[in-house]
């Protein structure tokens, strides 16, 4: 292992690579810690540390920001609108014919598409930035810390402060999703995951040390070893797939022979990945949102129906939350892939080139049982994303931890993969040049 390492820094190009992408993180993790103009860094910092158990609306979009949000740095808003205008722009391919249109164009149409989803970022960047900015000033950042600065959290409160605000972070949207695409031409790895990994794992150090420090060496040694186990687990999982054989017949084209081949299609367990989770994170989200803007003042009960969501939907160690959370998450699972993958479009494909299933007839019985597969591997699928996304949640009812509990959820598979991917990629780039990778 320690060869391979060494092996990977003796190549000049791939050296510098991988220079150039710690580079890139380096700067990233830098403006997370920049705060924004007229923003008081001190009474940030002070509400901080009152509410160092961070959970409700903004748990999850402060993961991915690897805390940059509850700071209000420059970086605040993170890779969350490129995350959402990713998302839209493969929602409205369904919805849209143009869209999926591009889409089919080949590499022309996918870079028209790439950029629709850079201005779409940039739209969102206004959007939330301001939606922060608003939820700053008015001290909901930072609920129940009865901390009198987290209602003085802006220093000035006129049009051109808050203007420039919205610029800035807006920009620094931008200037991470530069980053990001950078990384990816000139780095290793895809740049805008590497980023959300940088973001999870720069929180890694702070969750544990909480642990630690609530409950004892004992269980911050179990939760190590629990953790490892977990990770084994999820890379079991990701690494699992169905395939499906697939034959080629044998063409004549001139004085060549194309086809007559065996291959496979590659079905994943868990082919939707982690955006299942968000989608839920996200929907479970709302009803707490409403509830908060709804809150009476001047001391006035609240009405029945927000203080039935204040106790069941705000917080995830309730029972009700983590339920509606896990069939959701099973059945946005569905939803996903079902979007993704379309075994018509792949039966017709095979057809076109001449490829048939064994024992099963080309065209729409393919598609058929393409279909049947895909429903059977899925369900396997969807009930493990639930199940770790649950684990953060009982972390928080037995270890006293944040929602952002290091080994579950969202967190944990976007750490595995991303890791999996990258280090693929080196091992690609080592086998073309030593016929020897970094993986045995």
């Amino acid at each position: 292992m320690f060869r391979a390492v060494a092996r990977i820094f003796r190549t000049p190009d791939l050296r510098k690579k991988i220079l150039f992408t710690l580079a890139m993180i380096a700067i990233f993790r830098l403006g997370s810690f920049i705060p924004s103009p007229f923003v008081n860094f001190a009474n940030v910092q002070t509400c901080l540390a009152a509410n160092s158990n961070t959970t409700g609306l903004y748990e999850l979009v402060n993961l991915f920001s690897g805390g940059a949000l509850l700071q209000l740095s420059i970086f605040a808003l993170g890779i969350m609108p490129y995350i959402t205008a990713s998302i839209i722009v493969q929602l409205l391919r369904v919805v849209i014919p143009h869209f999926e249109t591009l889409y089919k164009e080949g590499q022309s149409g996918q870079a028209r598409l790439t950029q629709y989803t850079r201005y779409l970022t940039i739209g969102l960047g206004v959007l939330q930035s301001t939606t922060l900015i608003t939820v700053a000033r008015s001290g909901a950042l930072f609920p129940n810390t009865g901390t009198p600065a987290c209602s003085a959290l802006i220093t000035d409160s006129s049009w051109y402060a808050i203007l420039l605000m919205v610029i800035t972070m807006t920009a620094g949207t931008g200037l991470i999703m530069w980053m990001g695409e950078l990384i990816t031409e000139r780095g290793i790895g895809n740049g805008m995951s590497l980023l959300i990994f940088t973001s999870i794992a720069a929180r890694f150090p702070g969750s544990l040390l909480s642990i630690q420090q609530a409950k004892g060496f004992e269980t911050f040694l179990g939760v190590i070893l629990m953790g490892i186990v977990i990770m084994g687990l999820v890379v079991f999982v990701e690494q699992s797939q169905r395939r499906i054989p697939v034959q080629y017949a044998k063409r004549m084209v001139g004085r060549r022979t194309y086809g007559g081949n065996n291959t496979y299609i590659p079905i994943k367990v868990n082919m939707a990945g982690v955006v299942p989770v968000i989608f839920a994170s996200s929907l479970l989200y709302l009803p707490a949102l409403v509830a908060q803007f709804n809150q009476p003042a001047n001391g006035k009960a609240p009405a029945a129906w927000v203080s039935w969501i204040s106790d069941n939907l705000r917080t995830g160690d309730n029972p009700l939350y983590m339920l509606l959370y896990f069939l959701l998450i099973v059945g946005f699972t569905y939803f996903y892939v079902a979007i993704t993958f379309n075994p018509e479009e792949v039966a017709d494909n095979m057809k076109k080139y001449g490829g048939f299933i064994p024992g099963i007839r080309a065209g729409r019985p393919t598609a058929e049982y393409l279909d049947y597969v895909l429903t059977r591997v899925t369900l396997p699928g969807s009930l493990y994303l639930g199940i770790i996304a649950l684990i953060p949640l009982i972390a928080l009812g037995l270890f006293g931890a944040n929602q952002n509990f290091p080994f579950g959820g969202a967190s944990i598979l976007i750490i595995v993969g991303v890791g999996l991917e990258t280090v693929k990629q080196i091992d690609s780039q080592l086998q073309q040049r030593h016929y020897e990778g970094l993986l045995r």
